[in-house]
């Protein structure tokens, strides 16, 4: 289970290309970001800047689509 308490409710994503491994993007998550990610497999970070839900590619089109999500620690 992932603990989100640890990064006052943040933990760092690393997304990887499913094929080559190719490190694509460092971002942020909370629990809600976590659950939108897994529902919906388009990949949503929260924003730390923006202080709200950010779904990679909302404004430019170009989405992160999960194709395998899993967490390590």
């Amino acid at each position: 289970m992932i603990d989100f308490e640890k990064g006052n409710g943040l933990v760092p994503v690393i997304v990887q290309d499913y094929q080559t491994l190719e490190v694509l993007m460092l971002g942020y998550m909370n629990e809600e970001a976590w659950q939108k990610t897994q529902e919906e497999k388009k990949v949503t970070f929260f924003s730390r800047t923006k202080n709200r839900l950010w779904t990679k590619g909302e404004e430019s089109g170009n989405f992160l689509f999960g194709k395998k999500l899993s967490y390590r620690l």
